[in-house]
């Protein structure tokens, strides 16, 4: 089976002029596109969690896939790597009618895989890199790295359910119980509190309420 793939990142665009591409690069060569799959998405998107994916999942040995050009199938040289590599695996032929790309199973191709596989790999050494020297940078600027002492996301807890937590104490409830209730460690209920006034407030008259008592 012969496939014309066709991608649009919006669907403002159109991909008529990938399709009249692919028709004509076909014909040049006496074949047929038996199928067409169009689709809208960034090439960013990896190519597995696109309608992409599942089109290279049913495809089988001695199939064509016919696109414009590579960047169709993948803006990022990894997962590029990763779609062509499938391929090869597969035995499925995959050609690009702009750049004149052929992946078979000649030798040729494994040669011009084995280029875009080495290009990919100096790729991801220089993105740790950046990233590795990027982080020491900050470190060495004083920025602490990592996710702040504590559970961030459990103080968003506490922030969003605000106007409850304020009744309950104005009613007479413990911190304790408002940190079981929001399964939070009093440290986590100290930090929100220092942020909030009206809490601060609440938690005083609770306090001087509590000293008349005695």
């Amino acid at each position: 089976m012969i496939i014309g793939y066709l991608r649009v990142s919006t669907g403002k665009q159109h991909p008529a002029n990938q399709q009249d591409e692919i028709r004509r690069f076909a014909e040049s060569r006496h074949l047929t596109v038996d199928r067409w799959v169009t689709e809208i998405a960034s090439g960013q998107t990896q190519g597995k969690n696109r309608k992409l994916g599942l089109l290279l999942r049913q495809m089988k040995q001695g199939d064509t896939l016919i696109v414009t050009e590579i960047s169709r199938l993948s803006r990022t040289l990894t997962d590029l790597m990763a779609i062509m590599g499938q391929c090869l695996h597969r035995e499925i032929n995959l050609y690009t009618t702009k750049e004149g790309y052929s992946f078979d199973n000649s030798i040729n191709s494994k040669v011009l895989c084995f280029a875009f596989g080495l290009v990919a790999e100096i790729e991801r050494n220089l993105i740790s890199m950046r990233t590795r020297e990027a982080l020491a940078l900050r470190k060495s600027n004083g920025v602490v790295l990592g996710r702040r002492k504590g559970s961030y996301t459990k103080q968003n807890r506490l922030i969003e359910h605000r106007a409850t937590i304020l009744r309950m104490l104005a009613q007479g409830e413990t911190i304790a119980a408002v940190c079981r209730k929001y399964e939070v460690s009093r440290d986590t209920f100290l930090r929100f509190r220092q942020g909030d006034p009206a809490i601060q407030k609440v938690i005083a008259r609770q306090q001087q309420k509590r000293l008349v008592q005695r």
